[in-house]
């Protein structure tokens, strides 16, 4: 008899074999994992979402319709990427001279909480602080700090955000106080201490 997945996927998504799935995970419509991919417990992968080999996704993330997690893309806990946002692995591509190779990524890391908007773009290589939050359409180009709010191209801070979501409005705040979440941060001008 053969053993029962403990997660969901659509009849049209396609998970190689050798994907590592947590339980509880819902992979939707047309979504393609690949077989050397790790996705957490909870998750929601939805329609035309695609995880390559070496993506290591965590716990709780919500990957919305349209979206891409290339090979050097590290998803923490809790992370939220919204519709037809996109991650880039190569800094320097090139169709005649491939760059397709491992050695060819720059890493990028998403830590815990961090939100990305719809049709924002984060260029490869750049590390997005815990509970960031990147506004819709924006393109990051530079590493983002914790509870930092960024967006314009190039993206860049407007404010701080909390993990429960309440806001700062003022690049120049010196610290971020929540009662509701419970954080509290000093910041500097590379964002929380």
């Amino acid at each position: 008899m053969a053993q029962e997945k403990e997660y969901f996927a659509h009849e049209t998504a396609v998970v190689d074999n050798g994907a590592k799935i947590g339980k509880g995970t819902h992979i939707w419509h047309f979504s393609h994992v690949m077989g050397g991919a790790e996705i957490g417990e909870g998750c929601n992968l939805g329609q035309n979402v695609f995880v390559a080999n070496d993506v290591k996704i965590g716990n709780k993330v919500k990957i919305q319709n349209n979206v891409s997690v290339y090979e050097g893309v590290q998803l923490e806990d809790y992370v939220f990427c919204g519709p037809s946002m996109v991650f880039t692995n190569v800094r320097t591509p090139r169709c005649e001279y491939p760059r397709n190779t491992s050695k060819d990524y720059a890493d990028t890391i998403v830590k815990r909480g961090a939100s990305i908007g719809a049709n924002a773009t984060i260029v490869c290589g750049t590390t997005l602080g815990k509970n960031a939050f990147v506004g819709a359409g924006s393109t990051v180009t530079k590493d983002v700090p914790d509870y930092a709010m960024v967006y314009g191209n190039p993206a860049r801070i407007r404010g701080y955000m909390c993990a429960c979501g309440d806001t700062i409005v003022d690049a120049d705040a010196k610290e971020l106080h929540c009662d509701r979440c419970g954080v509290h941060v000093k910041l500097n001008e590379e964002g929380a201490k």
